[in-house]
């Protein structure tokens, strides 16, 4: 299995050869090019043409963040599995509205429908929070009959607050109180690891659509612009609540992550340089780990359902067979 190579020092990536390192000034790290999926950078980095033209013939891609950590943009080579026919159904499933609002609806329904199981969990370890599943099953019946994109984001919207709400009861530590949803900067540490964790998110799916026919500029729930990919954003809703939020309920709740791990900066609360490399520690052991695959019958990683959801959306585009979302069922 590839891995995910994250760097959080000052330093030059250079490439020697058939290899590649990154050298700081207490020494040299070799990168196993043939290992590795993607690199995730967060320190200040040097790099050259030279390096990205090995690392586009490695299909290798690179995320940036900055000092505070957040996404800022990736080096995404040129894409090696492309696919005109693809492209064009994508573009028509974005362009024919019927279409589009099917594949929107699912992406929603299938973020509700984990959001849900999240809760479900939580509530059979004694939580107190069915009132709150409650609100969130009323609500869910009305993505079926929503008859717009913008409709459907704000029933999306007031689930997820629904389910915000809930994080209290979840977590019950003074240090991690929810009181509203804040970015950029984020107000307070749970908003910071939040933020963190669903940047992280965006990426792992952003890399995984590199390796399918799909193309990350055209989704379908979020509306493609000038600006941005938008596939990776609709895929990470189907992925965040089991991923990343039960990822932030465990390193809280254990305390793997503590109040030392946070800092005041730009008016805000964001993850410090240890914070970062611990929360993406468990990140990563997370999507190594496995679990038994109900329909194909074997154990597959967090990251691997994300592929396969991928290789689902692409059969839902060429009409071979209808899309559903992935849902937990732990």
């Amino acid at each position: 299995m590839k891995q995910s190579i994250y760097i959080f020092s000052d330093g030059e990536i250079k490439r020697k050869g058939n290899t590649i390192y990154f050298e700081t000034q207490e020494g040299k790290r070799y990168i196993p090019v043939e290992n590795t999926q993607e690199i995730l950078i967060f320190g200040e980095v040097s790099l050259n043409k030279r390096l990205l033209e090995f690392l586009a013939e490695n299909e290798i891609v690179l995320h940036f963040f900055n000092y505070y950590g957040f996404y800022i943009g990736s080096y995404y080579p040129r894409e090696h599995l492309n696919s005109g026919y693809m492209v064009l159904k994508q573009v028509e499933h974005y362009l024919v509205q019927a279409k589009r609002l099917t594949l929107a609806r699912k992406f929603v329904w299938g973020s509700v429908k984990n959001i849900q199981k999240v809760l479900e969990y939580y509530i059979h370890r004694g939580k107190p929070l069915q009132n709150t599943l409650t609100q969130i099953n009323e609500l869910q019946s009305s993505i079926e009959t929503s008859e717009s994109i913008e409709n459907l984001m704000a029933i999306e919207g007031n689930i997820r607050n629904h389910y915000y709400e809930s994080f209290n009861a979840i977590i019950e530590n003074p240090n991690f109180e929810f009181e509203s949803r804040t970015r950029k900067p984020p107000r307070n540490m749970l908003n910071a690891l939040i933020s963190f964790s669903n940047s992280l998110i965006y990426v792992v799916c952003l890399s995984e659509i590199y390796h399918t026919h799909l193309d990350p500029r055209v989704g379908f729930l979020h509306s493609t612009n000038m600006r941005r990919f938008t596939l990776n954003l609709d895929l990470a809703e189907i992925f965040k609540p089991i991923i990343g939020d039960r990822l932030i309920f465990s390193v809280i709740n254990k305390g793997i992550i503590n109040p030392s791990h946070f800092e005041a900066k730009l008016n805000g609360i964001i993850l410090n340089e240890r914070g970062k490399q611990v929360f993406v520690r468990e990140f990563n052991e997370r999507l190594k780990t496995t679990i038994h695959h109900r329909k194909l019958g074997r154990h597959v990683s967090y990251r691997e359902l994300i592929r396969l959801e991928l290789y689902k959306i692409e059969k839902h585009l060429i009409g071979e067979e209808e899309y559903n979302p992935f849902v937990a069922w732990w």
